[in-house]
């Protein structure tokens, strides 16, 4: 499990691997286009019920920390979904349940990727 450190905050939020590293790719490109965004994801068991959202710009300090030594292979049509939904009103939503599948839900009507993590291994 990776952990991203947003701003000053000591805390982490912990995210699979394999999601964070597609996040990171996503954000490191986005916020190079001084292009912000927001990330959304539900609170998982075990934490108090409810969602989450924070806003990525390029003047707030991240700290990916990832899980494994490896890089992570990425799954380039995830990532252009990803794009996608991050350039939406709703921002981008992800999934922390699922460790392996795609974690983005769409704008429109929430659907997870046609592509997963897991495959693209």
């Amino acid at each position: 499990m990776g952990q991203l450190f947003y701003g000053n905050a000591s805390e982490s939020i912990e995210i699979p691997d394999r999601l964070l590293a597609h996040i990171k790719v996503l954000a490191a490109t986005k916020l190079r286009r001084s292009e912000s965004f927001t990330l959304t994801w539900k609170h998982p068991a075990g934490e108090a019920s409810g969602r989450s959202t924070i806003w990525l710009q390029p003047s707030i300090p991240l700290r990916f920390v990832f899980d494994s030594a490896e890089s992570e292979k990425l799954d380039s049509a995830l990532l252009t979904e990803m794009a996608k939904s991050a350039s939406s009103s709703a921002g981008l939503v992800v999934d922390l349940e699922h460790t392996a599948p795609a974690a983005v839900t769409s704008v429109a009507a929430p659907v997870r990727a046609t592509r997963t993590l897991a495959a693209a291994a």
